[in-house]
């Protein structure tokens, strides 16, 4: 068994994954040791092997796919993406195919990638800062998998030249307004600034959020759906969200308003089958 050690990144991981190859080393042949991977009793000494000599065609589509399933957070996390390497450069292109036991996983990771990359741009909520030397705004997010470098160009196109933080407990990234900056490990300073958001911004995000809930449409299964429990602890309504809901069983969902809308003067909006029965007995009082 030969232990491969690496500091966990795609980038060090192709280059390790390129000398094994060209070396004829099987998956099964491979242990596969990044930066968090304790040491084993048994392990064998990494030793770097003269850079063997050969070259290697892979598609820069396949290398691509890797890279992205490289995010994913799992067990034989960089082992599947050798042995799908592997079969692949041995000529077996059903590899990366959905119906192939290796491609299967790596699509399903690929997806769980793609969704945690959604949940970012969802749940990502910024608020001001106002901290000597920190960027306007600030965000913290707890992500299922490794997205946060790939994914936060997303936000660089929508705050301009604002200077933003999104800090996690791993990594972080800072946009300065003209570039981005990941680290790989975040700053105790960036996490310093992300932990003392202003209360302005906090009450904004609230208010925000409880004048759009709409009661009448809850479905608190499809809700967790979409918005899993893991996110509540991070958002500014978090702790808003169990009392709407509360609310919303409690009577709120038959008006189709929030409580504090529903008291107020004006027409009430009835849903449901009580609307039907109001537009029935309209109907009659017109004959």
């Amino acid at each position: 068994m030969h232990s491969l050690r690496f500091d966990g990144t795609f980038t060090t991981w192709r280059q390790a994954a390129r000398r094994a190859l060209l070396q004829g080393l099987a998956p099964h042949q491979l242990q596969w040791l990044d930066e968090e991977a304790a040491p084993g009793l048994f392990d064998e000494a990494a030793e770097r092997a003269p850079e063997p000599s050969g070259r290697l065609r892979v598609s820069p589509e396949l290398l691509e796919l890797l890279e992205s399933a490289a995010q994913y957070r799992g067990e034989e996390r960089w082992s599947l993406l050798y042995r799908v390497l592997w079969r692949f450069v041995q000529g077996e292109r059903s590899a990366v195919l959905a119906g192939d036991p290796d491609g299967s996983e790596l699509h399903r990771r690929l997806k769980a990638v793609r969704r945690e990359a959604h949940h970012l741009h969802a749940f990502v909520r910024f608020q001001p800062c106002k901290a000597a030397g920190a960027p306007d705004f600030v965000a913290w997010f707890e992500p299922a998998h490794d997205i946060l470098a790939s994914a936060s160009g997303h936000f660089a196109e929508r705050l301009g030249k604002h200077s933003w933080l999104i800090a996690t407990p791993r990594d972080g990234v800072y946009w300065d307004g003209q570039r981005l900056l990941y680290e790989r490990r975040c700053p105790a300073q960036w996490q310093a600034w992300v932990q003392q958001p202003e209360d302005a911004g906090q009450a904004l995000w609230r208010a925000y959020y409880g004048s759009t809930f709409n009661p009448a449409r809850l479905n608190r299964s499809v809700m967790q759906q979409h918005l899993p429990l893991r996110f509540w602890k991070n958002l500014p309504e978090g702790p808003l969200i169990p009392q709407l809901m509360s609310e919303a069983r409690a009577g709120a969902q038959r008006d189709g308003q929030a409580l504090a809308l529903a008291g107020r003067k004006g027409k009430r909006i009835t849903i449901g089958a009580e609307a039907t029965a109001e537009r029935a007995g309209t109907e009659d009082q017109a004959h």
